[in-house]
Formats: C-alpha cells, structure tokens, sequence
C-alpha cells in the first residue's frame, strides 16, 4: 500500500512538472523514447539536447568533404578524418585547430591518403588510419611522422586473391590491431603490435530465413546454382572497452546479434537481458521510406557497462547498459540542428556525446539533460556496486519520468542485491520483468521456510507426539477392555 501512495505522488509531481514547464523533448527536434514489455514506443524526457554544430569553416580549415569518422581521446582531443580532402584534422579539447595532417613521408617520399574510413588514437597518442583505397593501415605519431604501415597480409588462411580493403580500425592496450575490412566474412582481422597478421576474431553466424531454406530444398540443381549462397555478413563497425574487449557492429538485419562484445578468445560474451536484443528499433514500418531494422554502422563504449550504437537507418542514436536494457534512443532526419542527413560516427567526450554528419558536412555536439545526467549516474552507480546511492537517484528519475521502466528494473535489482527480496518483487512487477520477478519469488519463498522452519517444525513434533499419545492411549483402552471382557 505504501509502495502504491508513493508512485501516485510520483506521478502527480510529474504531471505538476511537466504543466509547469515544457518538457525537455519539446526544445528538441526530436523524440525520445525507449521500449517497453509490449513493445511499444514510451516517450520520454530528451536525454540530450543539441548544442552546437561544428563545420570546417568554424574552425577555419576550409569545408569539410565527405568525413568519414572522428576519434576522441580520453583527454578530450579530437581527430576528424575528412575523408574527401583526404586528411586529418586535430583539435584540442577547445575545440582548437593543432595540426592539419595531409601527407607523410615514406622512405624520403610523400605520401598521401586515398578516401581513409576509419581512425584510432592510441594512450600513446599514435594514429591508426584505414586507408582505403590503398589497401593498408597507416600508424603515424601525434605530429602526423610515419611509424609503419600494415598492408598486404599473408597467412594460409586468408582466401585467394584476397585484396585487403580496411575500413575501420581499433587497438587495445598490447597494440594488437583489429581491423573491420570489406568482403572480409570470416570476422575482424587481428594483427600484432607489428603488424603482423594473427587471424579473425568474432565470426558472423549465417543466418537465412525459413522461406530461403524451404526454396532451396525444392528448388532443382540448376535453381541452386543461380542462388545467392548463405555467406555470413560483414561487420561494419568497432570498438574496444578498458578491459580489452571489442565491441562490433554488423549489417545482417535477420539477426538479432547485431552487436557484440568479443573476449580475448573471440566468443561474443554481451549481456541481452533485455525486453530485446540490443540491435536498434524493435517496431518499424516493414514498406516504404526508412522501413526495416536498424543499420548500425558505428558503436562507442560509453565506459561502466554503457554502450551507444548509430544507427544509420533512421538517424538515431541507442544507448544500452551492461544488462543489454535500452535506456533511450533518440535522433531523427532533418535539416534543424540536432538532426541528421548521413550519420557516420559517434563519439563522446566527457560527458557530452559528438555525432559526425556526412551529409551536412558538420559535427553536432550534444549535452547532457538532467534527465540524462541522472540515467547515467544510476547506471554507473548500479554497475559499481553501490547499490544504496543508486536506489536514490533511480527513484529522482521516478519523478521526472514515472513510465521509465529501466528505473523500476533498476531498484529492483539493488534490493535483489541487498536481500530485499519482497520489495525487489513489486518493482519487477511494475517493471515487467518476469524473469527477476521470479529470481526474487524464489528468494523470498526460501526466506520465508527459513524464518518459519522452526514454528514449523515445532507444529509438527506437536503433532506427531499428539498422535503418538493418542495410539498409545488407544492400545491402552483396548488392552483393558479385552482383559473385562475375560
């Protein structure tokens, strides 16, 4: 009862609230939203609003032509990989041009990029640019001097006539390279701080649904031939978190594994304890304009089990905690500021997230709501372990959004984990959520046989000593109602 009178106030200050002021999404050309257990689209507050967009002009470099991607280090220096006038932008975190990187010396000779897809800057400050159009990987210093180049791998197992084309490129903390190439269906390639080729990692399941499969079966030898074969699809954009593992995104839009976290071994270990899968948008128009699933042609690691996928599609941006669970998804096509043409990229710097826009030719920058800002903390606070703080702040998202299921989710699972199995109960039921419902059922039914074992027990040795008595009493009666009888 007192869990009921809590969420009616938590509603009516919301609904105060939001008659009070305009709610946050209102400022936006955009809609906020996640899904619920009915799959359906629930508003919600903007978690991040536009705050500025920036073009070569503003910065004084000429136009931008065609980017491709952008990088952000963790001390907020950004790279810009302005693919059509094939260079490198620098800016430190003020958004301040350093250094323009066009060529770079090989053997005394300039060189210059031919259409680069993907760059990665390294703690060391070495930058790592796919490089298309001529098949190789380039690693140079912060001052833009070559270190080395990777191209033309040899192993037995690469294909024949295999043509390396990188596309994107990350690199762990061991400089071990993993590298998204096109026509590449077995997986990432990996090489050694070297460069050096080591094999694949995260090979792509087929994936073929049961109308090709029942065609194929009926279809005669000649059909069979002139049939696409069911080759795996390729991966279209990486990543790599703190402790090694790369995070990766893939085009196969009949899968719902389109984004992974591959271990050292190359096992994709993500969580999908969700409503859904991690992959985008879960209803969508099946005909016409922008129909289908999601394409998600760029993922970032957010850091604390926070993750943010692009999806290409539809111009939105999915944020996803380490359970799997989307938080919000937000974005849209426009002209307006916060809105896009041709996403690329997403990156964060600091707690604002930049989103680079190859059709507008620009960089959009977006800040933190307080809406936002409190999702984040929860989350964080939840994956750390702090349970308590966390409880706290999921219950002030509470107040500006009372339909936000990943809250209610939330406290559940930090009463779980502080044995609060009744009350973790009644907020996965408000959260819909069978499957903790029943972790906490099982846990509070075995509290309670262990709180009432001994009354229990008790009861019965009562019992049986009474029937006991009575059987005694019984052959008692009868012995000497036999010895009258005699």
């Amino acid at each position: 009862m007192k869990l009921k009178k809590a969420l009616v106030l938590a509603a009516i200050v919301s609904m105060l609230a939001t008659a009070a002021s305009p709610a946050a999404s209102a400022a936006t050309p955009y809609e906020a939203y996640t899904y619920n257990y009915y799959e359906d689209s629930v508003p919600l507050p903007a978690p991040y609003v536009p705050e500025k967009a920036i073009s070569g002009q503003s910065l004084g470099v000429g136009s931008f032509n065609q980017p491709n991607d952008l990088f952000v280090t963790e001390d907020g220096f950004i790279y810009i990989l302005d693919s059509g006038n094939a260079r490198i932008i620098a800016l430190d975190n003020e958004w301040r041009v350093i250094r323009t990187i066009e060529s770079f010396d090989i053997d005394g000779t300039e060189n210059k990029f031919a259409n680069p897809s993907g760059i990665f800057v390294s703690d060391k400050k070495e930058i790592y640019v796919a490089d298309t159009d001529k098949g190789r990987v380039v690693v140079l210093t912060n001052e833009g001097e070559l270190i080395r180049v990777v191209n033309n791998p040899q192993s037995e197992i690469l294909p024949q006539g295999f043509k390396f084309v990188p596309l994107k490129v990350t690199v762990d903390k061991a400089g071990r390279i993993f590298v998204v190439a096109r026509g590449m269906y077995e997986g990432i390639m990996q090489f050694d701080e070297k460069g050096r080729f080591l094999g694949y990692v995260g090979t792509i399941k087929v994936s073929t649904n049961p109308a090709d499969r029942l065609w194929r079966t009926l279809a005669t030898d000649a059909q069979k031939a002139q049939m696409q074969l069911f080759i795996p699809t390729e991966f279209a954009s990486v990543d790599i978190d703190s402790k090694g593992f790369v995070y990766a995104t893939t085009v196969d839009i009949n899968s719902t594994e389109t984004i992974k976290r591959l271990n050292p071994s190359g096992q994709d270990v993500l969580k999908r304890f969700g409503y859904y899968p991690p992959r985008g948008d879960i209803r969508y128009r099946r005909l016409g304009n922008n129909s289908g699933p999601s394409k998600l042609v760029d993922i970032k690691v957010l850091g604390d089990g926070m993750y943010v996928a692009l999806d290409s599609l539809r111009a939105r941006l999915f944020t996803y905690n380490d359970e799997g669970e989307l938080l919000y998804a937000f974005g849209g096509r426009g002209t307006q500021l916060g809105v896009f043409n041709t996403p690329v990229a997403v990156e964060r710097a600091g707690d604002k997230l930049v989103v680079l826009d190859r059709g507008k030719n620009n960089i959009v920058v977006f800040k933190p709501t307080q809406f936002g800002k409190l999702v984040t903390e929860a989350t964080i606070e939840h994956y750390n372990g702090n349970t308590d703080r966390s409880v706290d702040i999921w219950r002030d998202v509470l107040r500006l959004n009372s339909n936000f299921d990943i809250a209610y989710l939330g406290i559940g699972r930090s009463l779980l984990m502080e044995k609060k199995n009744k009350e973790a109960m009644a907020y996965f039921k408000l959260g819909m959520h069978r499957k903790y419902y029943s972790t906490a059922f099982k846990r509070y039914r075995r509290e309670v046989m262990q709180e009432q074992f001994g009354n229990f027990m008790t009861t019965l040795m009562v019992l049986i000593a009474a029937f006991v008595a009575y059987r005694i009493a019984r052959k008692v009666r009868v012995r000497r109602s036999d010895r009258r009888e005699a």
